[in-house]
């Protein structure tokens, strides 16, 4: 009964001519839950009645294509509906039908239990017959001359869907598993083809020929599709492991192992990787990380991540049950893979200047991941590669110390300065700032603050400077002769912790532990004076604005001495105090009260001896900046770009120039934002490398999801996610929040 109510209802709705959508809410009125549509074959119902005239009746069309967009009908019952339909003389429904198919066979799926899936196949089957007579019925009417031109238009059409269904991988693989159910559906496919053979001749050597041609070696190609494949089936690479080891290494030096270790754990179960395979991939993509990213703290970092951080987690990892045999055999037979990829061991070589390979191995037994007799055996494995590889070591990289020897060297030093900053400061402030005065030189901080984070000291080693920042606040009783070492110490601390926060984050510095009321100047100055990415400070804020009288008294001394005094200086007060004291010195200048040599003799006296102070000053100048008006803000840049130009005169403190190299690194990351804000151009002394590699990297005429789309489309395409993209992907999220990224992603 309800098949005859189905074609009445139909009916009805032609005869009142209902809308599509109107059409959709009575049926659902009609025919109440329980029966789906499929069951009552509504597509075939349908395609009947508007099938019946020389041309499509184009209402019941707008029905079926209507129940087709909101799913009432599923795809295959559409594909079988179709597939019944045999009257190829009536070209106006064969076009109408062909249209309905364009709707969904770019993105064919289904829903629901095994049968649903195994119908799907089966209906992909019967349309691929069907398409096969339809092109042989056209091919066979070109040899009409009075019907050749329509016939061809007709076999292009059909041609054209025919090509597209098949030139998607997972339509044939469905066709393939229809094949396996039904054998003697596919016998007529393959008589069809032969029909279809005998009729191409009629062709000629047209376009559409060869497009036939295409279409038949597809098919032919269908029963053969699983030996093919199964070449490509033991695959060694794991794109997600390599995802989530870059990720890290790029992002989260400072981070726990443990969650790493779950996470990747998490992977290597979902993904069933073999052990060896999954630490393989570990490897490739430390040396990986390590040959594409920046030069500078971002190669130190990479290396830290390799040399120091990737080996604690293997022996994490060591502690799960990986199966019979022995982890360390897996270590073994991992590295053994790992040989054979010479061209990226040399590719590391020649980036680090060394043989990675050999301190990568001499870590692991180390910790106990490789034993003695395969360690040896490897590194003379890597050593004879070597041998046959042309030299990697160039003349001008003969005297550069390579970093992954450097980093190593640096962890032990880590955990013998965190015991110095134990010490009693008071007792030999002198000794504790040769220690610092060490630590200043070259790249040895940035390579101490590697090894640290790395191994998780990070955090323990602000908090000892935090402290001693904390230690210079006691002036009781100072003689001329410690003034100089403790503002040595103020200074130092003030801006390892400053470089600390802008390489790693500042939640490395601040602490949950300090007592109630009394949180540490650097701590308080940092979250409400300090400008990082995303975060904009008001120059007016209560923490600018200290206590008047203080002020008035540094102006003075700023304006009026030649150079700073140091016995007796409470630094902590001066640096809160700056801010205030530079909108005096701005003002007076903006209205001629001071002469510009005037200020040169101020920006020197801030700058001359204690770099903390530049750096605070410059901290609420860019603060300042960004709320002035494009004509107004040319005397605060200028004394930027005073501040940030280093005095070499004779009489600098101790250090000075290795302090102003982190200065100067302090006040680039400051001011880039602004800089970029006011295209001003300031040249900072140069540190050597490309301190911000990763800034600014979004096009600025793109919207943010092409941007998230062309880059996602790229890393596909590589089939691994690169540093750079992860950067980009960073600043998405941070642009776009995390609902915005996650939604765009899935999708």
């Amino acid at each position: 009964m309800k098949v005859v109510n189905l074609k009445q209802a139909i009916l009805q709705a032609w005869k009142e001519r209902w809308s599509d959508y109107q059409w959709a809410i009575n049926m659902k009125r009609f025919f109440p839950r329980g029966a789906t549509w499929d069951i009552l074959n509504l597509a075939e119902a349908l395609l009947e009645q508007a099938m019946i005239g020389p041309s499509p009746n184009p209402l019941i069309l707008s029905y079926l294509k209507y129940a087709i967009s909101s799913q009432m009908v599923s795809y295959s019952t559409v594909l079988t509906a179709i597939s019944k339909f045999d009257d190829f003389s009536r070209d106006l429904c064969v076009q109408s039908l062909l249209e309905i198919m364009d709707m969904f066979c770019d993105r064919l799926s289904c829903h629901g239990k095994a049968e649903e899936c195994i119908s799907l196949c089966r209906a992909l089957l019967s349309s691929l017959t069907w398409f096969l007579r339809c092109a042989t019925f056209y091919a066979e009417k070109v040899k009409d001359p009075l019907e050749q031109a329509a016939a061809e238009n007709q076999l292009k059409m059909c041609l054209e869907r025919l090509e597209k269904v098949l030139s998607s991988t997972k339509n044939r693989a469905l066709i393939h598993i229809a094949k396996l159910e039904e054998a003697s559906s596919w016998s007529t496919v393959e008589q069809s083809l032969v029909k279809l053979g005998e009729h191409l001749n009629n062709l000629g050597s047209s376009p559409l020929r060869s497009q036939a041609d295409d279409c038949v070696s597809l098919i032919k190609s269908i029963p053969t599709m699983l030996s093919v494949h199964s070449e490509q089936l033991n695959k060694t690479g794991f794109p997600t492991v390599h995802a989530v080891v870059l990720l890290e290494g790029t992002m989260n030096l400072t981070g726990e192992t443990q969650p790493l270790v779950e996470q990747l754990m998490m992977v290597k179960r979902m993904q069933r990787i073999p052990s060896p395979l999954f630490v393989l991939e570990i490897w490739k993509a430390c040396f990986v990380g390590l040959i594409e990213c920046p030069e500078g703290t971002e190669e130190l970092k990479w290396t830290a991540f390799t040399f120091l951080k990737m080996p604690q987690v293997l022996v994490k990892l060591k502690k799960y049950p990986q199966g019979d045999k022995d982890f360390t055999e897996d270590v073994n037979c991992a590295f053994e893979f790992l040989l054979k990829l010479t061209p990226l061991l040399d590719k590391a070589d020649q980036r680090c200047n060394c043989n990675c390979m050999s301190l990568l191995l001499q870590e692991c037994s180390k910790q106990g991941l490789l034993s003695e007799a395969n360690m040896n055996n490897l590194i003379d494995k890597r050593a004879a590669d070597k041998e046959n590889s042309p030299s990697l070591k160039s003349a001008e990289n003969a005297n550069i110390q390579p970093n992954p020897g450097l980093i190593l060297r640096a962890e032990p030093t880590v955990t013998n300065i965190l015991k110095t900053m134990d010490a009693d400061h008071s007792k030999s402030p002198e000794g504790l700032l040769g220690v610092l005065g060490h630590m200043l030189s070259g790249k040895s901080l940035d390579l101490l603050l590697a090894a640290a984070a790395a191994t998780g000291k990070l955090k323990s080693f602000a908090r000892k400077f935090v402290k001693l920042n904390e230690f210079t606040k006691q002036i009781t009783g100072e003689i001329s002769k410690s003034g100089p070492v403790r503002a040595l110490l103020f200074d130092i601390s003030f801006l390892m912790l400053c470089h600390v926060a802008q390489t790693y984050g500042s939640e490395v510095i601040l602490s949950d532990s300090n007592p109630p009321g009394e949180v540490p100047f650097f701590e308080t100055w940092m979250l409400t004076c300090m400008p990082e990415e995303g975060k904009i400070l008001n120059p007016d804020h209560p923490c600018f604005r200290p206590d008047s009288t203080k002020v008035e008294s540094l102006v003075a001394l700023l304006n009026n001495s030649s150079e700073m005094k140091l016995v007796q200086m409470k630094w902590h007060e001066v640096c809160l105090s700056i801010s205030a004291a530079i909108l005096e010195i701005l003002n007076a200048w903006e209205n001629g009260v001071l002469t510009f040599e005037s200020i040169q003799k101020i920006t020197d006296n801030i700058k001359g001896k204690v770099c903390s102070m530049a750096v605070c000053a410059v901290a609420w100048l860019v603060a300042h900046v960004r709320m002035l008006g494009l004509d107004e803000r040319e005397k605060s840049l200028q004394m930027i770009r005073q501040l940030a130009t280093p005095l070499y005169g004779e009489n600098t403190l101790q250090f000075y120039n290795e302090r102003v190299v982190i200065m100067s690194s302090i006040l680039e990351h400051m001011c880039a934002d602004v800089l970029q804000q006011t295209a001003t151009q300031i040249k900072f002394p140069a540190t050597g490398m490309d301190t911000i590699p990763y800034w600014n990297l979004l096009p600025p005429k793109k919207p943010i999801k092409e941007v998230l789309t062309s880059v996602f489309t790229k890393v596909l395409e590589k089939g691994w996610v690169d540093s750079r993209s992860i950067h980009i992907f960073d600043t998405l999220l941070h642009m776009g929040g995390v609902y915005w990224f996650c939604n765009n992603l899935v999708k």
